[in-house]
């Protein structure tokens, strides 16, 4: 049975020795994601073309996001590279202080406006929350504090206020030159870092089309401001990551489940996709073995109805890549079995707008009512899989399309499947014979098994599904009588 919730892995040094690459590919993985936050163009482009090269070695569809840095905040870097901050002692921010000047006292600031962002009485939280601050007093470039919770601060560290509100423009020059080299190796989605608002994720956008791009905008959720703008940012993109780490920081971790659950919810109800990411198994860069409560947030996102769930530094740069993609997988495969995840009641009273939207809701009411075994979408654009992905059901989805940029495309829809498919000719009858014979070669059905097929009148235009037809494998006549 083909698992349904997909997994995004990190690649970076750990996933460089071709060993462990293969690892991963063999474990189930469906989409890599480089960090732009490290490494150089070149190597990015070297990990995208090896990650595409070993899948079509495996017979397999493997995704590519790329992942901008985005204006992350951080510290500068001390003289003695970290520093013991004392609860209730003082110490300084300065944005004018030289890079490598920080002691027990104050450090520097790679964010100039961050002492125009603050007041007195803002609460910053440094390293992912580790280190609480409260500002005293702003003062030209220095932000006097007192440590609230202090421990040992290293070089870098990032800056976050406590419910949100820092100025920095989504799009660094950074980002730009990314976006850029984003398009250059074909990248299948672009995660923007940071937004606030729909205005950032468009600008992303044209940039990224401008340079040749054709892949989908991911709307990062990290800022408690962007809950505000929550749907209009989700309307305009594609994908949606519920990324944990700074939004926990800013709006604090006791908040962070129902904001979880209502833009899973949300992302869903407008039709995209959505990712659910950090320290899903953190204790995995080190052990081979994730701990009960990583196992229980995993299969509570399944629960939630996300797309996919995401490993960072546990590919990235842990011990165990390999079992930690595996690891997810198992943990995924049981979390599906579950009743209240093959069941959906999505959209049953609402009317549709698209043909096509028609036939891919009526085909997955029909499978989740009837003994049907797989669904087969033809399709150019990959808009019907889509939205069949967003009904719970435990039937497959399998996307035929010739396109390459589609099939990567819907390695990140719940319960699709990509399978390359060539159509050589007008004949409808023929090209389901055909489709079906392909999933036959591929063991995915079986003679007797009751199949879906969804096509459009005319091969080659998107999003021109308007047919859908049920047949049994093995009963089909000759495609004359079809």
């Amino acid at each position: 049975m083909l698992r349904r919730t997909k997994i995004v892995a990190t690649l970076g040094p750990a996933t460089d020795d071709p060993k462990v690459l293969d690892q991963i590919i063999e474990a189930g993985v469906d989409v890599v994601r480089l960090n732009f936050s490290h490494g150089h163009h070149e190597l990015h482009r070297e990990r995208a073309e090896t990650i595409r090269r070993r899948a079509q070695a495996y017979g397999r569809q493997i995704g590519v996001l790329a992942d901008l840095q985005g204006p992350k905040i951080r510290i500068a870097k001390f003289k003695k590279g970290k520093a013991n901050l004392e609860d209730k002692a003082y110490f300084t921010l300065d944005t004018s202080l030289a890079e490598d000047e920080g002691d027990e006292t104050q450090v520097g600031v790679d964010y100039k406006a961050l002492a125009d962002d603050v007041v007195r009485g803002d609460t910053l939280l440094l390293d992912d929350g580790r280190i609480v601050l409260q500002v005293e007093e702003v003062v030209g470039s220095r932000i006097d504090c007192q440590v609230v919770i202090g421990g040992i601060l290293l070089n870098n560290k990032g800056i976050n206020r406590q419910g949100g509100g820092l100025s920095a423009k989504a799009l660094t020059m950074k980002d730009r030159e990314d976006i850029q080299y984003a398009a250059e190796i074909q990248a299948d989605y672009l995660a923007v870092s940071f937004p606030r608002s729909a205005a950032d994720l468009n600008e992303a956008r044209e940039l990224f089309r401008v340079a040749g791009g054709k892949g989908g905008i991911v709307a990062k959720i990290e800022r408690a401001e962007a809950l505000e703008m929550l749907e209009e940012m989700i309307a305009v993109s594609e994908a949606v990551m519920v990324a944990r780490g700074d939004l926990g920081v800013e709006i604090g971790d006791a908040a962070l489940p129902p904001v979880q659950k209502e833009i899973i919810n949300l992302a869903r109800k407008l039709n995209r996709v959505v990712i659910t990411a950090t320290q899903m198994m953190e204790t995995m860069i080190k052990n081979p073995i994730p701990t009960r409560a990583e196992v229980f947030d995993v299969a509570n996102a399944v629960f939630d109805g996300t797309d996919a769930v995401m490993l960072s530094a546990e590919t990235a740069s842990g011990d165990f890549p390999g079992k930690a993609v595996a690891a997810m997988d198992r943990i995924c495969r049981e979390a599906e079995k579950q009743y209240q995840v093959t069941v959906s009641t999505h959209r049953i009273s609402t009317r549709f707008s698209r043909v096509d939207e028609g036939i891919a809701m009526s085909a997955m009411y029909l499978a989740n009512h009837f003994n049907i075994k797989a669904i087969i979408a033809l399709t150019e654009s990959g808009t019907t899989p889509l939205w069949m992905s967003r009904i719970s059901s435990a039937i497959p989805i399998y996307a035929l399309t010739q396109h390459v940029e589609t099939r990567r495309k819907v390695t990140l829809y719940r319960g699709v499947c990509p399978v390359s498919f060539n159509v050589n000719s007008s004949d409808h009858a023929l090209i389901n014979r055909e489709a079906v014979s392909e999933l036959q070669r591929r063991g995915a059905i079986h003679g007797g098994d009751w199949v879906i097929i969804t096509q459009g009148d005319f091969t080659g235009v998107p999003g021109g599904t308007n047919a859908l037809k049920v047949v049994r494998v093995g009963d089909m006549a000759e495609p004359s009588e079809l």
